[in-house]
């Protein structure tokens, strides 16, 4: 079923495990970016309270124009970016994944400092980026220490949106002694000591086949650093707000067995299959061209792309969050980043305008009435919040499309998501996940949208 628990907090990217799955819910309805509301519809909008977590993002062309730039150059617009002006010069790249072994033209951007507003014990880099066949990215961070010395320039992902030049990956095998890299996330190896990291530096890498005028195109690239304290339990809230969002329900159950190349097939899907869902709620779609790798008869077949490229070829999953991040925002007019929030409230806030989000939580059977399973690490979409402030969520981990939505009891969603211990089936300490979620939401939003993601930290 599911992967074994690996090291650090990368256990929590496992699939789902499910055992027996209940619930039950209406025909899944089409995704808009509209619900229906009831009681205090604004609630939690624009309250902000401390948060050991920080957030910076560059996005506008003077974040572009503001870093240190060797052959990328930056442009304005609707929606700007950066790309190669002119090569810096070519390297090769042997994939791990093909040992194929292949020359890249190649130009590089490198952010300026961020010093973080929370000395942080793990930071996790996300972007989102247009990559035509024919290019690649790679992202890297680089840090100081609140002992003065620096880390190395560690990698953080290397993607493209295709599968066909690259194998998306992350790198293993990065630590110096004091942090190291666990897939995604960049983690200061015995947080007790008192070690943190105080500031960063990002940098990209574009490439593109040599004697080409391809390029690929970054339109957000930033990091969350957080310093989340250890607990087995938090503090509750108090419900603020009903409404539910009406947000496509697809299960990944029913895909068990379907393409086993990509994580053992849908019983590990739990990522993309909880993307695809509010990628469709803001209107992304998939063409039928697109499509067309997939076996025609198996339904939902844009869970199996979600899937397939989404996948990292080093985990060997569909887990890898900035990856998710990045798959999502391949699509006209989406924004991904991940993230940590501090409590259901937060949630609130985004519900209220109409931003669902994708949470990552692990638990036993016993802890989450209702779900019929435990899992070291599952993703599901919050979609709103009944009278009772009880959480609405599309578990992708239900035996079909009809079951996915499912209601869950306030103060056990709560816990389960935000806590960073908790005991396994075996009565072993393990990690949970401390808040983390993806959000999606329009490139260009409204004001409240705005007001929103800035009130839970994401600008």
């Amino acid at each position: 079923m599911s992967r074994a628990e690996l090291p650090s907090r990368r256990s929590l990217l496992a699939a789902a495990v499910v055992t027996a799955v209940a619930g039950s819910a209406g025909p899944a309805s089409a995704g808009t970016p509209t619900g229906h509301a009831t009681a205090t519809d604004t609630a939690g909008v624009g309250r902000t309270a401390a948060r050991p977590v920080d957030n910076r993002s560059w996005t506008s062309y003077t974040d572009w124009r503001g870093g240190t730039a060797v052959g990328t150059r930056a442009v304005a617009g609707v929606r700007p970016g950066l790309l190669i002006a002119r090569p810096a010069g070519t390297a090769d790249y042997t994939d791990p994944h093909t040992g194929r072994t292949a020359a890249w033209e190649y130009a590089t951007w490198t952010s300026p400092v961020h010093r973080l507003r929370v000395p942080a014990t793990e930071v996790i880099a996300s972007w989102n980026a247009h990559t035509p066949a024919g290019t690649w990215l790679q992202t890297e961070l680089k840090g100081t220490y609140s002992d003065g010395t620096d880390t190395p320039w560690y990698v953080t992902g290397r993607w493209a949106a295709g599968d066909q030049d690259i194998r998306r990956t992350s790198v293993d095998d990065q630590s110096d002694g004091k942090s190291s890299i666990w897939t995604d996330t960049f983690s200061v190896d015995d947080a007790a000591s008192g070690l943190r990291l105080v500031s960063y530096r990002l940098r990209l890498t574009l490439y593109r086949r040599p004697g080409t005028r391809l390029t690929p195109t970054v339109w957000r690239l930033g990091a969350m650093g957080s310093d989340i304290p250890d607990r087995f339990t938090v503090p509750a809230s108090a419900p603020g707000l009903t409404k539910e969002l009406i947000v496509p329900r697809y299960s990944q159950e029913i895909h068990k067995g379907q393409y086993p190349e990509y994580d053992n097939g849908g019983e590990a899907w739990c990522s993309p299959t909880s993307s695809q869902m509010i990628i469709e709620y803001w209107g992304g779609r998939l063409t039928e061209e697109q499509l067309s790798w997939v076996d025609p008869s198996y339904a939902d077949p844009q869970i199996c792309h979600a899937a397939r490229y989404t996948f990292d070829h080093q985990y060997e999953g569909c887990g890898n969050w900035p990856f998710n991040a990045a798959y999502a925002a391949t699509f006209d007019g989406l924004a991904g980043v991940v993230t940590r929030l501090g409590s259901l409230t937060d949630l609130e806030t985004l519900i209220a305008a109409g931003i669902p989000a994708i949470t990552s939580q692990s638990f036993l059977a016993e802890e989450l009435t209702g779900a019929g399973y435990g899992t070291s690490g599952h993703l599901m979409t919050v979609i709103g919040f009944t009278a009772d402030g009880d959480v609405i969520a599309n578990d992708p981990a239900s035996d079909d499309n009809a079951a996915v939505r499912r209601v869950y009891r306030r103060r056990e969603w709560e816990n389960i998501w935000l806590r960073t211990k908790r005991y396994n089936a075996s009565g072993k300490v393990v990690s949970g996940t401390g808040g983390v979620c993806y959000l999606y939401f329009p490139a260009r939003p409204t004001p409240r949208q705005r007001k929103a993601l800035a009130a839970v930290g994401v600008r």
